[in-house]
């Protein structure tokens, strides 16, 4: 059996008392009614689950309760459905949930299934055809339409035949649940057994969990480490999703945990009380949903009780898809896409359901342009993972995100997430800014914009400066500086932007001065060159030169900027040609003399201690060479010539 185990879960739904739990144990040979109050009444109270094995195939079946007072335990087991067994009497017909079940499993997404026409040894032929009509009309236009409808009697195995070809026709239809995303298990039971500690139950929607995975149960936030596995009751070491499991967590309290908890690895998930859902209403219900109106909200095995606010108008009628955020009285935990279904609070029924968009941390204010198209991007997005991942790159706050950020932004495992990202950067979505580091690539090209628009405003504002300092170019294109570094590399490398003296232009960007700043410039410039060693201190250049003062100002500044003129402090300005020239210098003398005394150094330059000791003090800090006390070493790089 372990070799023909697949991830594939059917599910029972229908009227209490038209057989569900009977062809369930004629199917399988288990009864799944296994509490007292089960037998004693005759009916199903709690969830029951079973092993099968068809078309080869073993496969697991989940018997829901068919009473009206229990309809929050058939949704539990409903959300684990991959196909349905739509269980309805000859005698009794359509009854009230035969129809609200077969609400429920449309508003989860459920898309395959069949009809089991039960006790056909208590309904004549006429009676059955009859109730085979009436199924027609009610399954038109339902995902059920066209779907075989099967009689049999689970008292004399009539028509069981029939029955499991279309079953073993369903279970080869069927697609199990993909296994990439993130293990996630909706409690349904929880027990202790003696000698292993606290036992959890459910059936995963996502991933799959080994023997010593670490865990974390929410919204309680406990860390455990899986002890052992059991799928369909057997021992494993490994539970997929999609197959009932049963996992041990040794040192938990079995008192601390619930139905509707959450079983999942640390790092992805978190409990939450608003969330924002794509709601349809059901169009057969007379039933109007007003702004603020007091729910029950369903999801996985949860129910709370909340608030929903209407995002796109107020009220929602019979038959509209709206956006709503509901505020829950308790946190519950649900990723992007799930399911869920919404009933009154009084009097209970179900009035619709969709699929949960997202989390959030408080009432979004739907009247904030733009808010609604964005929520609308969104729940259409995470319906499939790799447009919710392009999704949240398009939409992230800063241009670029980490790996590890975007995982638990979109709820997906890292190696899944390197497999959505090269197939988006297949397409031209997304871009690596640098190595673990992706953006959109509709971001990058805004950025780029922004970039070289902040460098022409700045070259027309300052034509005579050779570029932007890389710190004021960030600031004015509203990027980080990381985030603008990367961009103005990929703009360098299509030669649009050009780095000058440590500052960053546009490629087409050609300094310009006026003839009169040009000529102040070219003395100031001369003057330096001059006297190399002892230059003048910047407010002596002026007179020095014969240049106004603010010419001379300006001058000294653009000579700075173009690093032509290197600042030593203390407030000392040297030609660039003269401290290479210095070092050059100095690099030779130590290289034959294997030191250098600081005194020396004025007498190599023909110069006084005034500039000698701050130009020696500058190759230090530049790596050329090291302080001992009063003499110099040159640095291990600079030691062969």
């Amino acid at each position: 059996m372990d070799q023909q185990l697949i991830n594939i879960t059917l599910g029972t739904a229908g009227h209490i008392d038209h057989g569900k739990t009977a062809l369930v144990k004629n199917l399988t040979g288990c009864d799944t009614d296994t509490l007292k109050e089960e037998k004693e009444r005759g009916m199903s109270i709690e969830l029951g689950h079973a092993p099968c094995t068809v078309a080869g195939l073993a496969v697991g079946i989940v018997d829901v309760p068919g009473h009206e007072h229990f309809i929050k335990t058939m949704v539990a087991g409903a959300t684990g459905m991959d196909a349905v067994l739509l269980v309805v009497a000859a005698d009794d017909g359509i009854m009230p949930q035969t129809r609200e079940h077969l609400d429920i499993l449309t508003l989860l997404g459920i898309e395959r299934g069949l009809v089991a026409l039960t006790k056909i040894d208590r309904a004549g032929p006429d009676r059955t055809a009859q109730v085979t009509a009436d199924l027609a009309r009610l399954l038109h236009g339902t995902f059920l339409d066209g779907a075989p409808v099967c009689p049999l009697s689970n008292v004399t195995g009539e028509g069981f035949d029939g029955f499991l070809q279309a079953l073993q026709a369903l279970v080869r239809s069927i697609r199990p649940k993909r296994l990439d995303g993130v293990f996630r298990l909706p409690v349904e039971k929880v027990f202790s057994v003696k000698g292993y500690g606290t036992v959890v139950t459910g059936i995963p929607v996502a991933g799959a969990a080994a023997v010593g995975d670490d865990v974390v149960l929410l919204p309680q936030g406990l860390a455990g480490r899986i002890n052992a596995l059991q799928v369909y009751g057997s021992a494993a070491e490994k539970a997929l999703a999609g197959q009932c499991a049963a996992v041990n967590v040794r040192h938990w309290d079995a008192k601390a945990v619930a139905r509707g908890n959450v079983l999942t690895v640390p790092g992805f998930f978190a409990p939450a009380q608003w969330y924002v859902a794509h709601l349809r209403l059901l169009a057969q219900e007379a039933f109007t949903l007003k702004n603020a109106a007091q729910v029950k909200f369903h999801a996985g095995t949860s129910e709370a009780s909340g608030t929903a606010y209407l995002m796109q108008g107020s009220p929602a009628r019979a038959g509209d898809e709206v956006l709503i955020q509901v505020r829950l009285d308790e946190p519950l935990v649900a990723g992007p896409g799930d399911r869920f279904i919404l009933r009154t609070a009084s009097p209970p029924r179900t009035v619709g359901g969709g699929w949960i968009v997202e989390a959030e941390d408080r009432r979004v204010n739907r009247n904030r342009p733009g808010v609604v198209d964005d929520l609308r991007a969104r729940a259409a997005a995470v319906r499939d993972d790799r447009t919710f991942v392009d999704y949240c790159l398009r939409r992230a706050d800063a241009l670029a995100l980490p790996a590890a950020d975007l995982a638990r932004r979109a709820k997906t495992p890292p190696a899944r997430l390197q497999t959505l990202l090269q197939q988006l950067a297949d397409a031209g979505r997304v871009a690596t800014l640098a190595p673990g580091l992706y953006a959109h690539t509709e971001r990058v090209a805004e950025a780029r914009a922004r970039v070289q628009d902040a460098l022409a405003a700045y070259h027309r504002g300052a034509p005579a400066s050779p570029g932007m300092e890389p710190d004021a170019l960030a600031e004015a294109a509203g990027l980080s500086r990381p985030e603008c570094e990367a961009v103005t590399a990929l703009l360098r490398a299509d030669a649009r932007v050009v780095e000058r003296a440590g500052r960053l232009a546009r490629a087409d960007h050609r300094p310009a001065l006026a003839d009169e700043d040009r000529e102040a410039l070219e003395r100031v410039e001369a003057l330096f060159l001059d006297r190399p060693f002892s230059p003048p201190a910047p407010d002596e250049v002026a007179a020095e030169a014969g240049v106004p003062r603010a010419r001379a100002e300006k001058a000294l500044r653009l000579l700075v900027e173009e690093q032509r003129l290197v600042s030593v402090p203390p407030g000392l300005l040297f030609h660039r040609e003269a401290v290479d020239r210095a070092r050059d210098l100095l690099v030779d003398f130590i290289r034959r003399e294997g030191c250098l005394e600081s005194v020396k150094f004025k007498y190599l330059l023909e110069t006084t201690r005034k500039y000698a000791i701050p130009l020696l003090d500058h190759f230090d800090r530049a790596g050329v060479t090291r302080a001992v006390g009063h003499t110099r070493y040159l640095k291990a790089q600079w030691r062969q010539g």
